[in-house]
């Protein structure tokens, strides 16, 4: 008999299916892309088909309207931006030091808020058009020709005014990265400063550029305020006017789905134009540009050329603001009151949600290597660039036939009406902002937990840490700076959202944004003064966030 010698075969341990981490990953990115798909679904199921009527009559206007506000807009933005990024990065100059910080600072002031105050400066009562009556001796309008106001030139003005920072930040941040030595071999070959910027700086920093140019078209698609205060008919003013006047969803979605269809075609020409861009420093130490010195007329000529941004994004509304908000007795209307509580909470929570599911979703799919998160995640960014109105448009149809049936079937079981637990609640409005910033949280996270040296929650688990545990001890204390910048970024973003608060928030709820929006509808900049003042001071905010993180 022979012997056999046995073998032990080892058996690998099967991975399960499935576990907490990516399970949670995957929800969190179907609940962010359910809107999206909802419109989509919408758009092509009507249940009365205006899509004909709408070629017919006003489609083409709305889209006239919108593509010329998105070019000029992005084209002068880009121009603003880039040039004062240009300056502050490459000359010496009066003010330079607080200048540079200065620029960012229109982004804390809403572009539909900057409308309003131009407006109420320059109008028929406004103190230009009184010191030019009393100066000149006009007693009427009839006396004189005063540009109008409320034009669509007027909107393309305050929308640079409120978005060029967004090119400014990153240009200024692309030319602070590039190396001397590439401006040196061309100021050897002769080359000026003009040709310096064209043939070196502008090639080098045109990745951020357009970047920024496809945000700041992204946020003009995505303004209500600004074009429904000044009569531009835009594609988001059309899905109120289809939606809410004409009561048709399925004409409002297919308008919805033009916004989209815009913002994929954005999104799709900023990739491909950094797709064969490869840009690297010479050298691991590059000496950094040394800002030249201007002559002094030159000098104070850049100084003068900078602050203009500043004074029509940020002085000019801020001033208007503060002289109104001085003499309002709105401060102590409990209107007030109730609407700044409203706001702190609903985006205090949405942005304490946002930020949540940001850290799970990032730490889920690095921890489990599933695939399907993984493949969900980068997509879930497009709820930053789907604009307000077509967000709110996905949530409120579907949560409202949900709450309808829950309701019916509680009162069938139990003969309790729970009413309407959702779209007759803040949770809409909450969910809409957590799904239109959930980019915000994800892109810090996903940063934040990629700068972890891999070495120390690896230490954490062989000491018999839980995955959750080493999330907690070792992950949230190293990247506690980037997780609270996020929560203030996004807190600040959904103060300052109007499209999906205005078309999403229960009945008689208001907040600063669309407290705001209804007393300067009515022709009330004063009592919108202290509102909208509100809303500004805590944009200062997430400036001095921004200043800080760039310095």
């Amino acid at each position: 008999m022979s012997d056999k010698t046995s073998q032990i075969i080892p058996v690998a341990r099967r991975k399960p299916l499935a576990d907490l981490w990516s399970v949670g990953a995957a929800i969190i990115a179907i609940i962010v892309l359910l809107p999206i798909l909802a419109v989509i679904w919408f758009a092509f199921h009507p249940t009365d088909n205006i899509w004909p009527h709408l070629i017919r009559t006003t489609l083409p206007r709305y889209l006239s309207n919108t593509a010329i506000l998105m070019v000029s807009v992005g084209l002068l933005a880009a121009l603003v931006g880039t040039g004062a990024a240009w300056g502050v990065a490459m000359y010496q100059f009066p003010g330079r030091r607080w200048l540079q910080w200065a620029l960012l600072m229109p982004l804390a002031v809403p572009a539909y808020v900057g409308a309003y105050a131009l407006v109420d400066f320059f109008e028929y009562a406004g103190p230009v058009q009184t010191v030019l009556r009393a100066t000149l001796g006009w007693e009427n309008a009839q006396d004189y020709a005063f540009p109008a106001i409320r034009t669509r030139g007027a909107a393309i003005v305050v929308l640079t005014a409120a978005l060029y920072p967004y090119v400014y930040i990153l240009a200024r941040a692309a030319f602070r990265e590039q190396s001397a030595a590439s401006y040196d071999v061309a100021r050897a070959l002769g080359a000026g400063p003009f040709a310096r910027f064209w043939r070196v700086g502008f090639p080098l920093a045109r990745p951020a550029i357009v970047a920024g140019v496809a945000v700041v078209m992204m946020e003009t698609v995505n303004d209500f305020g600004t074009v429904d205060y000044f009569a531009v008919q835009t594609l988001t003013t059309g899905i109120f006017s289809v939606w809410l006047q004409g009561g048709n969803l399925g004409g409002a979605a297919q308008l919805a789905t033009c916004m989209l269809s815009i913002i994929v075609i954005l999104v799709t020409l900023e990739k491909l134009s950094r797709r064969k861009s490869r840009f690297f420093m010479a050298a691991r130490n590059a000496r950094p540009v040394e800002p030249a010195q201007l002559s002094r007329a030159k000098g104070w000529m850049l100084t003068c050329l900078c602050v203009w941004p500043i004074l029509i994004g940020f002085v000019l509304p801020m001033s208007v603001l503060a002289s109104h908000a001085l003499d309002a007795s709105e401060w102590s209307a409990s209107g007030l009151h109730l609407a700044i509580i409203r706001t702190v909470f609903v985006a205090g929570l949405a942005a304490i949600l946002t930020v949540l599911g940001g850290v799970f979703m990032v730490y889920g799919v690095r921890l489990s290597g599933a695939k399907l998160p993984a493949m969900l995640m980068p997509i879930t960014a497009i709820g930053y660039a789907a604009p307000g109105a077509v967000l709110a448009l996905g949530i409120l149809v579907p949560l409202a036939a949900f709450d309808n049936q829950f309701a019916d079937m509680v009162l069938a079981l139990t003969g309790y009406d729970p009413g309407l637990l959702f779209t007759g609640t803040a949770a809409a409005l909450v969910l809409a902002y957590v799904v239109r910033f959930f980019a915000i949280a994800q892109g810090t996270a996903d940063a934040a937990l990629g700068r972890v040296a891999p070495s120390l929650p690896m230490a954490a688990r062989s000491l018999g840490r839980s995955a959750g545990g080493t999330l907690r001890a070792v992950h949230l204390p190293l990247v506690k700076g980037s997780i609270g910048s996020a929560l203030l970024l996004v807190f600040v973003d959904a103060v300052k959202e109007l499209p999906a608060t205005l078309l999403l928030r229960p009945f008689n709820f208001e907040t600063l944004a669309t407290r705001v929006h209804a007393k300067a509808s009515l022709e009330n900049i004063a009592e919108a003064a202290p509102a909208a003042l509100m809303i500004s001071l805590i944009g200062l905010a997430a400036v001095a966030l921004l200043a800080r993180a760039n310095r």
